[in-house]
């Protein structure tokens, strides 16, 4: 456990997970001074070592994720590039596209883009009000054939509510997956075999305990299928002026972020000492208790399915005739308490479950919360109701 030397109660682990584990941080600082060098880059016995790190970082994330090949682990700066790289690396002209209505904008936004363009079509399939998805829906939606792409997230930001990626990928007929596992890559196990997954895109700074500027897309298909999202120096085929047509290579553009993926590479490391499952146990019993908590305050909206089975550890809720930025404001400033309020980058979420245009107050607990922390949260919700 990490002895953290502040008063604050940290409740904002959707958005990036904090303390970060003393291991991650030492991984960071042993890459910066003894490692950093560019990998793949030079012959020296530095730039050897350095590609030999990111070369035992990217086996460590295709085990985790159930990759068969760490060829198809490509390294990017979060999972917002990681799901741009394949959005628009992917789609072509004329081709349609399924998603849901509770997806981030790191997803509505390319997908807007190009059908904006006139490049795709586009179908949103309408979730259900507490972010679950409407599995039915999605398959009504899939044109075989035409279909390319099906993009859904494995959890939502907003609400916390799993979706079924096994259901869903029985229904996706001749399209392929794309899941956004931002909110569960390192607190739900994932297995792209198992879970039918096509394409998973993951970022490192939250459930994966990693450094900001670390993520990835995890490849289960057809390789050649992914055009780059940029080119450049790879270290490899420098003779040519053409893109490298192998992977990762063919994704990967530009001196890589080692110190950051070491930290990344650490923190799975981390998440496996500790066990997912047990992991999972610990967030769904302060799912439960905050849940509990909220229900005897008056004056609270509790979004989301309400069962911590059905849920990451990510709660939004609003009070009555109080905004969520002065309940936010109340929470760090009175109470220590840091949250996060507002869209969460996602309106589309937010219309789903009925809390645009004001947004909600959203808590996410991470594995160094405790039952301590949820109680005070519980406790200053209940001050602010009341006064």
């Amino acid at each position: 456990m990490v002895d953290v030397s502040t008063d604050n109660i940290y409740m904002d682990n959707a958005a990036t997970s904090y303390p970060k584990p003393g291991e991650v941080i030492d991984a960071v600082c042993h890459h910066l001074s003894t490692l950093s060098s560019n990998p793949g880059r030079s012959a020296h016995r530095l730039s050897l070592e350095a590609s030999r790190a990111l070369f035992d970082a990217r086996q460590t994330v295709a085990d985790f994720f159930g990759a068969s090949d760490s060829r198809d682990v490509v390294f990017t700066l979060n999972v917002t590039e990681a799901l741009n790289l394949a959005i628009y690396g992917i789609l072509r002209k004329g081709d349609h596209v399924v998603t849901t209505s509770m997806e981030h904008n790191s997803v509505m936004r390319p997908l807007r883009h190009l059908e904006s363009e006139g490049i795709i079509e586009l179908s949103v399939v309408h979730s259900f009000p507490d972010g679950s998805v409407d599995i039915d829906g999605i398959a009504k939606r899939v044109k075989q054939r035409k279909t390319r792409l099906l993009v859904v997230n494995h959890a939502s930001n907003v609400t916390g509510t799993i979706a079924d990626i096994k259901a869903i990928s029985r229904v996706k007929g001749e399209a392929l997956l794309l899941v956004d596992a931002a909110q569960t890559a390192g607190c739900l196990p994932i297995d792209l075999k198992e879970m039918g997954i096509d394409l998973l895109a993951f970022t490192g700074h939250k459930a994966l305990l990693g450094p900001q500027g670390t993520g990835g897309l995890v490849i289960n298909t057809t390789r050649e299928c992914i055009l780059p999202l940029k080119r450049g120096g790879t270290g490899s085929n420098s003779e040519f002026e053409q893109q490298p047509d192998f992977l990762p290579d063919r994704l990967e553009s530009g001196t890589a972020n080692g110190c950051g993926i070491a930290g990344l590479a650490r923190g799975i490391e981390v998440i496996q000492t500790m066990g997912i499952d047990n992991i999972r146990m610990h967030e769904k019993k302060l799912i439960e208790i905050m849940q509990e908590g909220l229900k005897e305050i008056k004056g609270i909206r509790i979004y989301g399915p309400m069962d911590a089975e059905r849920q990451v550890a990510v709660i939004s809720i609003n009070i009555e005739g109080i905004s969520p930025s002065d309940v936010g404001y109340a929470l760090d400033r009175s109470f220590n308490i840091c949250v996060r309020t507002g869209l969460h980058c996602a309106p589309s979420a937010h219309r789903t479950i009925g809390s645009f245009p004001q947004g909600t107050v959203r808590f996410s607990m991470g594995i160094y919360n405790t039952e301590d922390d949820v109680e005070k949260a519980i406790d200053a919700l209940t001050w602010i109701a009341e006064h």
